[in-house]
């Protein structure tokens, strides 16, 4: 039975601040560093603040158009003044996410809203199993992921998608992409590092020969942004994933009958790792993803151990 991750024997060093980085003098060198801003993913709520001088002019104003405008045209400009209030906060926290999949403009603040009509309402459900799926069984049953610990984080958005708390250490970030990019080092005939294909932003870790083709052959991709992951997964291993705590479906994985959207089905959300442990389960949740794109298991070399 599946133990909680602080009890699992994955148990290493447990502070944040102690994520290792890769200490490999044969391998290429890693990219340089992305340039990081720690600046809080912020969604604000709609707030309106009124001071004495604002609350008598906006009663008098009230009082006027009651006596001299037509109830339906006084609930028009209400509702159209609610509705203007509305959009534009809402279009300032789609541009608070940062890059991603869609343009941080207002086109792509239009689209995202036409997406999201058809999006997934419970992102906690796993994936129904597929009888046609090949491989035909996920990868992660062999070693099952431990319970992560403590509450999920808040994630919000469509593309792109993120997580506003729980962020993890820069230290966690920075080993995870070299631990990435020397998993492409060491597999060059396999596999490749790149921008990721779905977001156009962040490091990709890719397949050159993909068997189930993704977006030119995407494992996985990591957020520059709140350090979290987007990656396809077998249905088993993705139930898997998000029945332990570890991540969630990305919104649009539902079907639509209109058009094909524009992420795959088993396209899933893994949280920002926190701790070493945290790390090393991660990485496992990337093998994973890999068994699905390729078809083979190529496990990843964590800080030295397999």
């Amino acid at each position: 039975m599946a133990t909680s991750l602080t009890h699992s024997d994955l148990s290493t060093q447990s502070l944040v601040t102690e994520c290792p980085a890769i200490d490999d003098t044969t391998s290429p060198s890693p990219s340089p560093s992305p340039a990081l801003f720690s600046v809080t993913i912020r969604q604000d709520s709609l707030t309106i603040t009124l001071d004495g001088p604002t609350i008598f002019i906006l009663s008098l104003t009230l009082i006027f158009a009651i006596h001299f405008l037509q109830p339906a045209t006084l609930a028009l400009i209400i509702g159209l003044a609610t509705t203007i209030l509305f959009v534009h906060n809402d279009y300032q926290n789609f541009i608070k996410l940062g890059p991603g999949g869609t343009p941080s403009t207002l086109s792509g603040y239009v689209r995202i809203n036409w997406l999201k009509i058809w999006s997934l309402r419970d992102p906690f459900r796993p994936l129904p199993s597929d009888p046609a799926a090949q491989p035909p069984t996920g990868i992660l049953y062999q070693r099952p992921l431990p319970f992560r610990c403590g509450p999920r984080p808040r994630v919000v958005g469509i593309a792109p998608q993120r997580q506003v708390d729980q962020f993890g250490s820069r230290d966690c970030y920075l080993a995870l992409r070299r631990i990435i990019e020397k998993h492409g080092a060491d597999h060059a005939e396999e596999l490749g590092i790149g921008t990721s294909c779905f977001e156009k932003h962040g490091l990709g870790l890719f397949s050159r020969y993909p068997f189930n083709n993704t977006c030119q052959g995407e494992i996985c991709h990591v957020h520059n942004s709140d350090h979290s992951l987007h990656l396809n997964l077998h249905p088993e291993d993705a139930r898997e994933v998000i029945e332990k705590g570890w991540g969630q479906r990305h919104p649009l994985t539902s079907r639509c009958f209109l058009f094909k959207m524009p992420v795959p089905r088993q396209f899933t959300m893994v949280y920002a790792p926190r701790t070493r442990d945290e790390l090393k389960v991660v990485c496992q949740i990337i093998d994973a993803a890999g068994w699905w794109v390729t078809a083979k298991e190529i496990r990843m070399d964590l800080l030295g151990e397999t």
